[in-house]
């Protein structure tokens, strides 16, 4: 939710600075080759409201009070001005990794999806080994969205630890679960460090994972968890590294993402921030992309020909003009 002094805009301050974009993706990634979000231009600013369609009112208005806080509220004072990112790989084929890659430039640490519905861990070790051939002294950590259940995962785990894993991102989906997979790696003496992305994001209480003892960092994303301020203030309670991570947003959103690292007292890992490298077009000239590894805090400049040019079709403008009515009326009330 938004930080205790902030304001909810009028609806109509909203619509009038709305825009609906659809950008192109290079390659499929969450089942979708092209990603649609609603932008908003306030007083401080550009806001990203892009909410999977998937996600109920509920759910979205976290993303909503993050885009009102990057659109009239701005951001807190950055402690760091370079944000060390890492490349990710979609549950691609093997052979296309590096084409994938090769969109990066060089980088230290690579973000591998596995347990893609409709694969096998033949499929996901292929892919890690391919970027382990890419960089051989990278950092891999993988993420399976929850896409494990407990042996699967220590199974999975215990396999794709053979090319050296940073961490292992979400493997089960629940709380439960984690602490379970975490405690049979340890057991097992298998060096993969458990990281809980959804746990946090999605509970009631974003707390929880850590107070359960279930992981051993954190993933923060500032569109699900309502904004940067109340992002800092979690991973200030829950007392765990961080890692700050993306949701598929254009630069705009991205942009949110630098600001909640560069504001991080301590940030251990590569920031997973690198994804507009993902889209074929932007809707800024000078994308938020990576250069040797990390992206240089900087604003995201909205250009209108790209807005224009990338405008969503009318029945999906309506469709996403009609979602922020709902969800504003939801976090106004």
């Amino acid at each position: 939710m938004p930080a205790p002094d902030a304001q909810i805009p009028p609806l109509d301050e909203l619509l009038a600075g709305a825009h609906v974009v659809s950008l192109p993706m290079r390659v499929k990634f969450r089942g979708i080759m092209d990603r649609e979000s609603l932008l908003i231009q306030g007083p401080a600013g550009w806001g990203e409201f892009c909410p999977f369609p998937e996600y109920g009112d509920a759910e979205a208005s976290r993303w909503l009070a993050a885009a009102i806080e990057a659109a009239w509220q701005g951001f807190p004072q950055p402690l760091r001005t370079a944000i060390p990112v890492n490349a990710t790989v979609p549950a691609v084929e093997a052979s296309r990794v590096p084409e994938v890659l090769a969109r990066f430039g060089r980088v230290d640490a690579v973000k591998v999806k596995v347990a893609e519905r409709g694969q096998t861990l033949d499929d996901d070790a292929a892919r890690v080994e391919a970027v382990r051939a890419a960089f051989p002294d990278a950092a891999i950590r993988v993420d399976a969205n929850g896409g494990w259940d407990v042996p699967a995962a220590v199974r999975a785990l215990t396999r794709l630890s053979a090319v050296g894993l940073e961490y292992a991102e979400q493997p089960v989906p629940d709380i439960e679960g984690l602490a379970e997979v975490r405690s049979r790696l340890r057991a097992a003496g298998t060096p993969v460090l458990v990281a809980a992305d959804e746990s946090v994001r999605k509970e009631d209480d974003p707390l929880k994972v850590a107070r359960a003892g279930a992981a051993d960092l954190i993933v923060v994303k500032v569109a699900p968890l309502g904004g940067v301020r109340r992002a800092l203030d979690i991973v200030a309670q829950a007392g765990l590294p961080a890692v700050v991570s993306s949701a598929l947003d254009t630069s705009v959103g991205i942009r949110a993402g630098l600001a909640l690292a560069a504001a991080l007292p301590d940030l251990p890992y590569a920031c997973g921030l690198g994804t507009v490298s993902l889209f074929e077009s932007d809707i800024t000239r000078d994308p938020l992309t990576a250069d040797d590894g990390a992206i240089t805090l900087r604003e995201a400049a909205v250009d209108p020909g790209l807005l224009e040019q990338f405008a969503a079709a009318p029945e999906r403008r309506d469709w996403w003009l009609a979602r922020l009515r709902r969800v504003h009326a939801l976090l106004a009330g």
